[in-house]
């Protein structure tokens, strides 16, 4: 009897679902005003340590300037003449003391102006945003505000509220366009930074210890696939 030998390629690892959570909505004041469900897709999924090392590393990547610059040899100013003659010094022949080996000379393999920035698939980046922001809401440290009532920018006002929500350590606030005097309150406050709904990425989001987002800027289903 011959046995039939059946060949398979590689079997995609199988991804868990994405986890249903729910975090309270409140008011400025710290008042509880309901849950609101979080989507599964965006911040229950499993975290993707690779990517997220990878999508990090290029954003801190493309924030170098890149314009380090070191003179070579040919660019050094002078040393047009030979030092000493070729042969009889009981030296090493020498042509310029602006080689490398000398004080003063070039410098051999130095840094010249560049460009650090690494090509990340928009697929990727978004995978490693979900990944960040699943990794926040696994340890309870989403939170959700209903807005910001304040009609005026003043910096106790911002205090009292990161007070009144429980969140210690540093926050990340994510604004809508209209939050312009939320803006302007929580700037001073070396625990709190702002962003953009739409400039939310991975390394902020992993640099703070909390998310903040309001009722505008809190990412919905319509979003997911984005």
């Amino acid at each position: 009897m011959t046995e039939t030998m059946t060949l398979r390629g590689p079997v995609k690892k199988d991804r868990p679902e994405p986890v249903a959570r729910t975090v309270d909505r409140r008011d400025s004041t710290g008042t509880v005003l309901g849950t609101v469900a979080l989507e599964p897709t965006i911040f229950g999924i499993e975290p993707n340590a690779a990517v997220l090392h990878q999508v990090v590393t290029a954003q801190l990547a493309a924030k170098r300037s890149g314009t380090q610059s070191t003179l070579t040899r040919a660019e050094v100013r002078g040393g047009g003449r030979k030092p000493y003659r070729q042969k009889g010094t009981g030296g090493a022949r020498q042509g310029s003391t602006r080689a490398p080996q000398f004080v003063g000379g070039g410098v051999a393999f130095g840094p010249k102006p560049r460009s650090y920035a690494q090509r990340t698939p928009k697929k990727m980046v978004r995978l490693a945003l979900c990944s960040a922001l699943s990794d926040r809401a696994s340890e309870s440290r989403v939170a959700v505000l209903d807005r910001f009532t304040w009609e005026i920018p003043r910096t106790k006002d911002a205090v009292a509220l990161l007070d009144a929500l429980g969140l210690e350590g540093t926050v990340l606030v994510v604004l809508a366009p209209s939050d312009a005097v939320a803006t302007r309150a929580l700037r001073n406050l070396p625990r709190a930074s702002t962003i953009a709904a739409g400039e939310l990425n991975a390394y902020d989001v992993l640099a703070n210890d909390w998310v903040l987002f309001t009722d505008e800027t809190l990412p919905t289903a319509n979003e997911a696939g984005a």
